[in-house]
């Protein structure tokens, strides 16, 4: 059974930094790209951020690119999202989700298996 759990959120004022985890069982870890999507209160599912499963190659939505940095520890099967320099309009449940293959792509609903997601709140 694949799993996927989310840690690390919390309340941070603006400029704050959190640094999210997301521990994984039940797939092989490197064999598949992995995502950060986020949901805002009242809006829909965003894509923020893709990870290879080598870790090789990372790519962000422009509104955190340079604030925020993907990772992965493929002999951990954990992945992360270092969140920097946060702004209010951050403040969403954050999840990590895993794709179907190797190579990451674009887009909130491009995954096969998503945790249950950790609350980022960004507030003074």
């Amino acid at each position: 059974e694949v799993q996927l759990v989310e840690s690390g959120g919390g309340l941070v004022q603006p400029e704050g930094s959190l640094r999210l985890s997301c521990e994984t069982s039940g797939f092989r870890f490197s064999a598949y790209a992995m995502i950060w999507v986020r949901q805002a209160p009242g809006k829909g599912l965003e894509w923020i951020s893709g990870i290879t499963g080598s870790g090789s190659i990372t790519d962000y939505e422009d509104s955190v690119k340079g604030r925020f940095t993907i990772s992965r520890d493929n002999a951990k099967n954990t992945l992360y999202l270092q969140l920097d320099s946060l702004k209010t309009e951050d403040t969403a449940m954050y999840y990590c989700a895993k794709q179907s293959d190797s190579w990451t792509t674009r887009g909130a609903g491009t995954y096969t298996n998503r945790g249950r997601g950790i609350q980022v709140t960004v507030s003074s």
